[in-house]
């Protein structure tokens, strides 16, 4: 486990940020693994900065995290390997993760010329000069289909939000869902049966499934909490979602009371992984699962004063 560094650089870096925070504090980023055959999680790292969204990598050695608009590769034991090269595209959000195969990466960023935007690249894993796929904004990547050949994302158009399909090398783009309410986090089945997303319908943000078409929505969870981002285990056999402990409505804020907990696909079953920690945005949006699906990563925030 990596101590947590109150350098000078991370302190400036995490006082230049404060005003994102609440209340005007620093945060402290805890990176934890979860085992699954252990039900425990331990702590990888603990930092005075702001960290979000760990991709496991495809050949298990790394996690890639983003932080101040930039993509960094961390090891499992914590130590920071470096920004991955993204060229021209630095104002990346918490929306990427990679292909099955691990040889290709998607990122969701703004443009500094255009304010308050998110559009979706494409990339090399090993880094480059990504290529724009999405021409509207906003757009944010949550999946791909196993093939590679079709990438399903979050996007406003018209004043509402839905789920979108589109060509991983660009193209027109589908519309999936067209229900009032937001449709957000599609990710695909390891089979490329389904994509799972959340939706809020009949009140209440749950998980639904649904064929790649747009067909065939079926509700999946069925609680009295919000539950977000479904992100299915390798075998396809269940997922782990994030539950707000109290109603956000359409929003996922940083910095509420959540838990992470099972959804058992085949009979709908939920259950509790972990106690409600601080958490929120940043802590599980995009896929974080092992290779051998035994471990998921996840982050949970602490706030420090920053006088």
């Amino acid at each position: 486990m990596k101590k947590i560094a109150f350098t000078f650089f991370t302190l400036l870096v995490a006082l230049l940020t404060k005003a994102q925070n609440p209340d005007d504090k620093l945060v402290i980023s805890n990176l934890y693994v979860y085992d699954m055959a252990s039900h425990t999680s331990s702590l990888v790292t603990r930092e005075l900065r702001h960290i979000e969204a760990p991709n496991w990598s495809r050949d298990g050695k790394y996690f890639l995290i983003n932080a101040y608009g930039k993509l960094e590769k961390m090891s499992l034991t914590g130590d920071r390997m470096g920004a991955l090269n993204t060229g021209n595209v630095v104002n990346c959000n918490n929306d990427h993760g990679y292909t099955f195969d691990g040889n290709t990466l998607f990122i969701s960023s703004g443009k500094p010329s255009v304010a308050g935007t998110s559009y979706i690249f494409k990339v090399s894993a090993n880094g480059g000069e990504p290529k724009q796929i999405t021409p509207l904004t906003p757009s944010y990547w949550h999946g791909v289909s196993p093939d590679g050949k079709t990438i399903v994302y979050c996007a406003e158009r018209n004043g509402n939000y839905d789920v979108y399909a589109m060509n991983a090398n660009g193209g027109e783009e589908k519309r999936l869902t067209d229900a009032p309410g937001l449709d957000d986090g599609p990710e695909y089945s390891p089979d490329g049966k389904y994509i799972y997303f959340n939706a809020f319908r009949n009140g209440m943000m749950q998980i639904w499934r649904m064929y790649p078409d747009g067909s065939h929505q079926e509700q999946m969870t069925f609680d009295a909490h919000p539950n977000w981002f479904a992100h299915l285990s390798p075998d396809g056999t269940k997922a782990t979602i994030i539950t707000y402990m109290e109603d956000q409505v359409q929003k996922h804020p940083f910095g509420k009371q959540v838990k992470i907990r099972l959804l058992d696909v085949a009979t709908k079953k939920v259950t509790d992984l972990t106690a409600p920690f601080f958490g929120g945005q940043g802590t599980i949006n995009v896929p974080s699962w092992s290779p051998d699906g035994k471990k998921f990563a996840y982050v949970v925030y602490e706030m420090m004063a920053s006088k």
